[in-house]
């Protein structure tokens, strides 16, 4: 058999970054390097959780091409982890020997590639278990799931539910759990009911000091309308972490969900300080500069408003453009400048982002409905086209029924059909649309009655289509 076939068939069976199924186009290389680089700062003088982010960070630097430099961090990743646990072959050894084992085969070092796989099976005989079920490793998958893609957030929840079913009291696996949680589980339950709430309280207990679980909880609260205990949280979390960008930024994200941007916006300003290139942060800025623009916009009309209201417009925009050339695939800050182009009337420059966006979220399957929403916004209120706008606002809500875009979509399009039956009681298309909201909301015989009257004014293959599949669906 050819020697280079029977190597990679052992490499295949490793736990590492190379066999974790990472398609590369579910990712944001930069994005992820930048959030990883960030993370070593943040772990400074903190030999483990330092080990664990060079691994990581070596495979995405091996994809962007700079081999020797992703080699040189796994080389400080096993350093690190052996000082900790004076051992070369300690378990928490395993993914970044598998990385090693990957990296000196592409790079045809077949003999240092067939070291690290006589490392591994040394490692390998002193568990009783195999390398997918040590809690170590399920730990590193997971944060690599949550970290990389938010595609990957279900399974970044499957490993950390495995690693607390063997070490249930381990709070690093209790807080990547709660954190997927919080990523993937939305709040249809009672709060003693709460998935989300609960394993946020448990990782706390865990990880006392954690004060970004802190403000997760605080935010998750607020669902419940939970407002004095998630305050208090929030500043605990700020006295206990005053400088940690991560408490910052979740601190200016739970301010403006709360409509005080003005306590949101200095705080993110310090944070952009110490990570100038983080995109996220000048996306939460952006959405700041938004909700003030939207408030003033809401104030009595005068001269000096329009002139404060282009200032602020500016700023977001600035905002926007800079988290879209950090993260080149940010399809939501990509949407809301397109939106921001077209409210300066710039449409050429608009409606180009915004074919980019669209292209970009079906490519990867991703907030789609979010471009949808802007789209029609743009459509209606840029373009001022009622009939472009009421296609994607249907299309958004379709896509996400129970999302805040689907609802601002259902909301718009009740709006524009009750507008519409005032000014004509006999309008075919309002009465489409009620039946569409009826349908997505599964009320049938509201849809039903919705398309009889609209059918009984004009024909309608498309309405006719609706009413056929809601009565067979009805019997």
């Amino acid at each position: 058999m050819d020697p280079d076939r029977t190597l990679r068939a052992k490499l295949l069976q490793l736990e590492c970054h190379f066999t974790w199924a990472l398609n590369r186009d579910d990712i944001d290389l930069n994005d992820v390097l930048n959030r990883l680089q960030e993370q070593i700062k943040l772990y400074f003088g903190k030999k483990e959780g330092l080990a664990k982010t060079y691994s990581p960070l070596a495979y995405v630097q091996f994809l962007l091409g700079f081999h020797e430099e992703a080699h040189n961090n796994l080389m400080t990743s096993v350093k690190l982890l052996m000082e900790c646990h004076q051992d070369e072959f300690h378990k928490t050894l395993i993914v970044t020997y598998g990385n090693l084992a990957w990296i000196n085969y592409h790079k045809k070092n077949y003999k240092e590639c067939e070291s690290y796989l006589k490392k591994l099976q040394k490692i390998n005989e002193t568990l009783l278990t195999e390398w997918s079920s040590v809690p170590e490793v399920l730990g590193e998958k997971g944060w690599t799931f949550l970290k990389f893609s938010q595609k990957y957030y279900n399974r970044a929840k499957e490993c950390f539910r495995k690693a607390l079913e063997i070490e249930p009291e381990e709070g690093e696996w209790n807080a990547g759990y709660a954190i997927a949680l919080y990523r993937t589980e939305f709040e249809n339950s009672s709060l003693d009911n709460s998935p989300t709430i609960k394993q946020l309280k448990r990782a706390i207990a865990t990880n006392p000091e954690d004060d970004v679980l802190k403000v997760l909880l605080s935010m998750r609260l607020i669902v419940y309308k939970k407002y004095q205990e998630a305050e208090s949280l929030v500043e605990k979390a700020l006295e206990g972490s005053p400088d940690h960008p991560h408490v910052m930024r979740y601190v200016a994200k739970f301010f403006r969900n709360q409509g005080s941007v003005d306590r949101s916006i200095p705080l993110l300003k310090r944070a952009l300080e110490n990570s100038p290139d983080s995109s996220f942060i000048h996306h939460q800025l952006a959405l700041c500069y938004k909700f003030k623009k939207i408030q003033l916009l809401q104030e009595q009309s005068n001269h000096a408003k329009g002139a404060k209201v282009q200032q602020i417009r500016d700023q977001c925009i600035y905002h926007l453009e800079k988290a879209t050339s950090l993260t080149a695939s940010f399809i939501s800050a990509m949407s809301d400048l397109a939106l921001l182009y077209g409210e300066n009337r710039d449409m050429s420059r608009a409606e180009e982002l915004f074919q980019l966006a669209f292209k970009a979220a079906r490519e990867k399957n991703d907030n789609l409905h979010v471009v949808n929403l802007c789209y029609a916004e743009f459509q209606l209120y840029c373009h001022r086209c009622e009939s472009s706008a009421i296609k994607y606002f249907m299309e958004c809500l379709k896509i996400k029924p129970n999302l805040l875009t689907g609802k601002k979509s259902a909301n718009i399009l009740k709006k524009i059909a009750d507008k519409r039956i005032q000014r004509n009681s006999n309008d075919v298309e309002a009465y489409g649309i009620l039946g569409f909201l009826h349908k997505v909301n599964g009320e049938k015989d509201q849809a039903i009655e919705c398309y009889e009257k609209a059918l009984s004014y004009e024909d309608n293959d498309e309405f006719l289509s609706n009413l056929s599949e809601l009565r067979m669906s009805s019997q």
